[in-house]
């Protein structure tokens, strides 16, 4: 079973050396690497050219203009050659059993489409400082999911040919790239939670998601669960009527605050825990 690392890359070279580093430490060795660059200046994109010249698993394209985040994972997914593929960020790092992990879980769970993992939340030199507790298994088979509060988040490893079944990343979006691809490829099955730390996520001034103004951020995310709506033909949620047409980010996420409250997650929790049984 191949897997297909997925690298968005756009003028991160002097950080893709430790990304570069913890490839080549995986316990999994049936892997590629293909490498998007979203028309990066020429000094960054001659520092991933080099670093990826001896190791004929990393596989470099570039766009011909800078097209954003959505086009260009769109278009790592349409060049991958494996049977299950998985994003890292060029600034950030995999632990070394992490495409095992995840492989091992999709060759015995035929049903599982997506798994995700723990995350650990590390400075800019890749130090760790605390793990993204929020990750959890979540309620399969439910319609009304959507990620939020997020649950479902790296490292996260899908199936390409369940990805083709469905319309693909939007290449159009600027952020919230990930949630309309989980989203997506939860139609057509179920997701599975690893509980471990699998993905190191640095923090650093020039990360692009965290250089994202907030504002711009909720409002992608907020499209992203209008048209899931709207593929799902959902139309009315905890009694309230979805919209004919997309307003704005508050009237959204008004709809799915009753998601975030104690009793609606302890629900949740309960149905998850005899899920697995």
């Amino acid at each position: 079973m191949k897997f297909s690392v997925l690298i968005a890359h756009y003028n991160n070279g002097d950080y893709f050396k430790d990304c570069f580093e913890s490839l080549q430490k995986q316990t999994y060795t049936d892997w590629e690497a293909i490498i998007v660059d979203d028309y990066s200046n020429d000094t960054e994109k001659a520092k991933v050219k080099s670093l990826i010249a001896d190791d004929s698993r990393f596989i470099f394209y570039e766009n011909e203009e800078n097209k954003g985040v959505g086009y260009t994972k769109r278009k790592c997914v349409e060049l991958a050659n494996g049977d299950i593929c998985g994003f890292v960020d060029p600034d950030d790092a995999i632990f070394p059993t992490a495409i095992e992990d995840s492989v091992e879980a999709f060759k015995h769970k035929k049903n599982v489409v997506l798994t995700y993992s723990r995350f650990m939340a590390c400075d800019e030199n890749l130090n760790p400082l605390y793990p993204f507790k929020a990750a959890k298994q979540v309620l399969n088979n439910d319609p009304l999911f959507f990620n939020y509060p997020i649950q479902i988040a790296h490292f996260v490893a899908f199936r390409k040919e369940i990805y083709l079944k469905g319309e693909g990343i939007d290449p159009l979006l600027k952020s919230a790239v990930d949630q309309d691809l989980y989203l997506k490829i939860l139609d057509f099955g179920d997701a599975l939670f690893i509980p471990k730390d699998l993905y190191k996520y640095r923090l650093h001034p020039n990360g692009v998601s965290q250089a994202t103004s907030k504002g711009k951020a909720k409002e992608s995310f907020a499209k992203v669960i209008f048209k899931t709506f709207k593929r799902r033909n959902i139309r009315v949620i905890n009694k309230k009527a979805v919209p004919e047409n997309y307003h704005n980010a508050e009237e959204i996420f008004k709809l799915l605050d009753y998601q975030t409250e104690k009793a609606y997650r302890l629900k949740v929790k309960i149905l998850t825990f005899f899920q697995a049984k």
